[in-house]
């Protein structure tokens, strides 16, 4: 499949380019643990955050929106660091939760954790950030890469937890639903009725082309043909949009560089945009 662009790319080719240069803003990063671990930042907070945070945010002065952003199965959110300085310096405040360290098929106490740190952003995260710097949480977006990207999802439409915000936007990045078709890990998103999802939002859905082709004979595509982006997308109403960056893996949003035993195993587990194609 091609890079899929929208119909008005050409005339605004130049404005489109501005979003892969860094922002304007300088940007600081900034962790923030929950009250059961012995974090002095938390301890000096009135309302620590349900799970441990990784924040990007500008260092300059303004009130910005807030971008939810859910990272994937079993790895952590510091793999996300680049992505999240990169989108904080064009003025936003990127909130990334670690949802869990193991964890198995089901997905459902992601959605319910997602939910619940969703609704603290209303009581504490002001409280981490510069007096100068402020959340503007009626501007709040959810984004998911992968699994997160499922449970983001399925929390936009309900199916665990609620929330005492409303989302504005929701952007899948590369979302996947299961392991195959009829192997969705609970709770299933899809239902393969076409414009089936009811989310009272504009959602984005960004693909991978080479997510759903093999690494290597002994590993599974990590974005298959039938649980992915595309399926995510034909179950979208509008107000939707769909970019394939077809050149490029299911992993390639990742810092350049993950440490650590599950960091290393991530460019072992998926095919990357510096493999090609077979």
């Amino acid at each position: 499949m091609s890079s899929a662009t929208s119909s008005s790319s050409v005339a605004s080719t130049g404005a489109t380019n501005v979003v892969f240069e860094i922002g304007k803003y300088t940007v600081v990063l900034q962790r923030a643990e929950p009250e059961t671990t012995c974090s002095s930042k938390s301890s000096n907070i009135p309302v620590p955050p349900p799970k441990p945070l990784l924040i990007g945010m500008p260092c300059e002065a303004g009130e910005f929106p807030i971008l939810l952003l859910l990272h994937g199965y079993l790895l952590s959110n510091s793999f996300y660091s680049q992505l999240i300085q990169h989108i904080a310096s064009h003025g936003f405040i990127v909130v990334a939760p670690q949802l869990y360290t193991i964890a198995g098929p089901d997905s459902k106490g992601e959605i319910k954790s997602t939910a619940a740190i969703t609704n603290w952003l209303s009581e504490g995260l002001q409280f981490l950030l510069p007096p100068h710097v402020q959340a503007n949480l009626s501007k709040l977006a959810l984004a998911g890469h992968s699994r997160g990207g499922k449970v983001s999802f399925a929390l936009a439409l309900g199916k665990e937890g609620n929330t005492n915000l409303k989302f504005s936007a929701l952007i899948g990045i590369d979302p996947v639903d299961g392991m195959d078709k009829g192997k969705q890990t609970p709770p299933p998103v899809l239902t393969y009725v076409p414009h089936s999802f009811d989310l009272d939002m504009a959602v984005m859905v960004i693909g991978s082309g080479l997510g759903e082709v093999k690494r290597n004979p002994l590993f599974p595509p990590c974005a298959p043909k039938g649980v992915n982006h595309e399926d995510f997308f034909n179950e979208c109403r509008k107000p939707a949009c769909y970019f394939v960056a077809k050149d490029y893996g299911h992993l390639d949003m990742l810092d350049d560089e993950t440490k650590g035993i599950r960091g290393k195993s991530t460019y072992c587990l998926c095919k990357m945009e510096s493999q090609g194609n077979p």
